[in-house]
């Protein structure tokens, strides 16, 4: 916490991206300092298991993320899966990521992206709140093995491009790029899964 005060008193945040928490208590203490600071452009990227199905998140952390961090984030980026973790319903296709979307929404989210970078074609979903449309993103099939990080860079450019003034379904466009163009520009590293290359624009 002293670390987040003493940023926050030395230069204005322009946008703030929140990742993986793990224990109740970060997320007991990033919520509180997100209450206390409001800074603009908040993004949650609900980060509950890796890509190896390793918990990432503690139960409790998880809850207290459901019940009380949800309504501080400006826009919550939940991939497929932890939107179907976060509402206790299937989520396997755009039809049951609308449904999705709605109970988070209930559950006092603001703005909702949900990704579905494993749907054929790789479709995001974002609901700018209950009661208005839906907008779809809908990108190209890119096979390869460089797949790690991609939500992260996906939250962390969306987070970007919200603080260079771009509106929501603007940021979300160019973020689906990003990450697209990253997994494009990337070199296969070892035999498992390796990362996106976020400096294909060099």
């Amino acid at each position: 916490m002293e670390t987040l005060e003493e940023l926050i008193t030395d230069f204005p945040f322009a946008a703030v991206r929140i990742g993986m928490l793990g224990a109740a208590e970060a997320v007991r203490t990033i919520a509180a300092f997100i209450r206390r600071n409001q800074p603009p452009h908040v993004v949650l990227d609900p980060v509950m298991k890796s890509s190896s199905g390793a918990d990432l998140i503690s139960r409790e952390g998880a809850q207290i993320l459901k019940e009380k961090f949800l309504p501080l984030a400006d826009v919550i980026t939940p991939n497929i899966d932890e939107a179907a973790a976060l509402t206790g319903q299937p989520v396997r296709n755009p039809e049951e990521m609308q449904e999705a979307a709605l109970q988070l929404h209930k559950m006092g989210a603001r703005n909702v992206i949900i990704t579905g970078g494993h749907l054929d074609p790789p479709t995001d979903l974002l609901s700018l709140g209950p009661g208005r449309d839906f907008k779809i993103f809908s990108g190209q099939k890119i096979t390869g093995s460089s797949t790690h990080g991609t939500g992260c860079a996906f939250a962390t450019s969306l987070a970007c491009n919200l603080a260079l003034g771009e509106t929501l379904p603007e940021a979300t466009k160019a973020a689906k790029q990003y990450v697209a163009n990253a997994m494009k520009n990337a070199a296969p590293i070892g035999k498992g899964k390796g990362p996106i290359n976020h400096l294909y624009s060099f």
